[in-house]
């Protein structure tokens, strides 16, 4: 038997489509995201999303299209947190 090589291929998800997240997650973004416009009400500026830690859920507001994250976070977009809630 012999094993053939195989070009590696890209397998990025396409922008279009995000990756699925747990909803416990999605909620404590939200909560994370609400309580942070509560606090900072004059905060000029559309966030993109909340950066979120699957263990401890415990995030920040991230107003940048392309946040750096920590291996055991996630990103979390705010399209994603609003239809969620609704």
């Amino acid at each position: 038997m012999y094993a053939v090589k195989q070009p590696q291929a890209n397998f990025t998800s396409p922008k279009h489509q995000s990756p699925l997240i747990d909803p416990a997650l999605i909620r404590s973004a939200g909560q994370i995201y609400y309580t942070y416009c509560e606090v900072h009400p004059e905060v000029v500026g559309q966030p993109s999303g909340v950066a979120i830690n699957r263990v401890n859920h415990r995030g920040k507001v991230i107003f940048t299209n392309q946040p750096v994250l920590l291996p055991e976070e996630c990103f979390v977009p705010l399209s994603q947190i609003e239809s969620y809630m609704y």
